[in-house]
């Protein structure tokens, strides 16, 4: 129905005399919002379920995203947007079920660690209860299950193993027959996270080797070597998956390529993207947003997202790290350096990502 009412010329003539917008669901989300915030049209909207306890600073949110939300796969993000004292926050999580869920009951889970500090993570501990409702975007990521079985080895260290969980339950659930060794790394053992579904699947599923080492308990430093991997049949010949923190990822790549592992047999998903180091003397300059008419001057190495914000512009975005795209967009003139990559664009028209793109002089952005 109002699929219908968005394409109608009249609703659309309406639109523009009272509230100068020529979307509708711009005046409909408002009262949707009071009806069922699920119904809403410009963001997909989802509602808490239920809240689980994984360990003294990780939980896990069930979430039933709106009808119209296109599902995932194994391995891959979603962007959740939750407003936190009268501001709009977005950040990038895995998701730790498994898209069977999804299909069979509707419902997806985020296992969110609490960060030191953090606001948005801080927040979803103390204060998102069964019943709250956020904005969840289309998932992204490629990091997937091989399309055909073979060997594999899962180098996982703490919160790492959320979307691992989606992978080996989605295996095991699919009758995965090649063997895969998941080496899971965590400080103590209270801070495994879903230990009774990795124990469970070690149970029943025969082709799952899964092994865990404490870092930092007394007695006990079982940190990533290569003794570990040498215990593990066939290294050489496994498709390699890695996930966790920048210390554990950088170690684990550098053991792997050691043992001449190709790198397209390496797969990783990180907490963060890898950045390189910057000349900030040559970047900054006059950024102008040509659809709003706004100018600014930068200095350093501010990404454009960052500048579009501060000059007040809402601009579409998702992880802020160069993952999901969702910030994609066109640049007219002038060049940017990918903080990235460090690699600089050509001067004339091509899109960008406004998140990991630094003006290196006077730039001319569709927005």
């Amino acid at each position: 129905m109002l699929a219908q009412l968005q394409t109608s010329g009249a609703v659309h003539w309406l639109g523009r005399q009272l509230f100068n917008r020529e979307d509708p669901a711009a005046f409909f989300d408002p009262l949707l919002e009071r009806i069922d915030p699920l119904l809403t049209r410009q963001t997909i909207r989802a509602r808490v379920i239920s809240v689980t306890d994984e360990t003294p600073d990780t939980k896990t949110f069930v979430l039933e995203p709106a009808g119209r939300w296109q599902g995932f796969r194994a391995g891959q993000h979603i962007a959740l947007t939750l407003e936190i004292n009268g501001v709009r926050r977005t950040r990038t999580f895995s998701l730790s079920g498994t898209p069977a869920q999804w299909r069979q009951n509707g419902t997806i889970a985020v296992t969110v660690k609490r960060i030191q500090g953090g606001q948005v993570t801080g927040w979803m501990h103390e204060c998102l209860e069964p019943g709250a409702t956020l904005s969840v975007s289309d998932a992204f990521g490629d990091f997937d299950i091989p399309d055909v079985a073979e060997p594999a080895i899962y180098i996982v260290g703490g919160s790492g193993i959320t979307p691992v969980l989606s992978h080996l339950e989605t295996m095991a659930a699919d009758g995965y027959r090649a063997p895969v060794t998941l080496l899971y790394y965590v400080r103590t053992h209270q801070d495994i996270i879903a230990r009774d579904r990795l124990e469970a699947l070690a149970q029943h599923w025969p082709a799952l080797a899964l092994k865990i080492f404490t870092t930092e308990e007394a007695g006990s430093d079982q940190r990533l070597n290569d003794h570990q991997l040498n215990q593990v049949p066939g290294l050489n010949a496994r498709r390699c998956f890695l996930c966790g923190p920048e210390g554990l990822m950088d170690l684990a790549g550098d053991l792997l390529h050691r043992r001449n592992i190709p790198e397209d047999r390496i797969h990783c998903t990180r907490f963060s993207a890898p950045t390189v180091e910057l000349d900030g003397d040559n970047l900054g300059g006059q950024v102008q947003f040509a659809k709003s008419g706004k100018q600014t001057e930068s200095l350093g190495d501010a990404s454009i997202l960052d500048i579009a914000e501060a000059s007040g512009l809402s601009p579409k975005h998702g992880c802020r790290m160069g993952i999901c795209h969702q910030c994609s967009c066109r640049k007219t003139s002038g060049t940017v350096v990918n903080r990235l990559t460090g690699k600089t664009s050509g001067q004339g028209e091509e899109t960008i990502q406004l998140c990991v793109s630094v003006p290196a002089g006077a730039v001319s952005i569709d927005l």
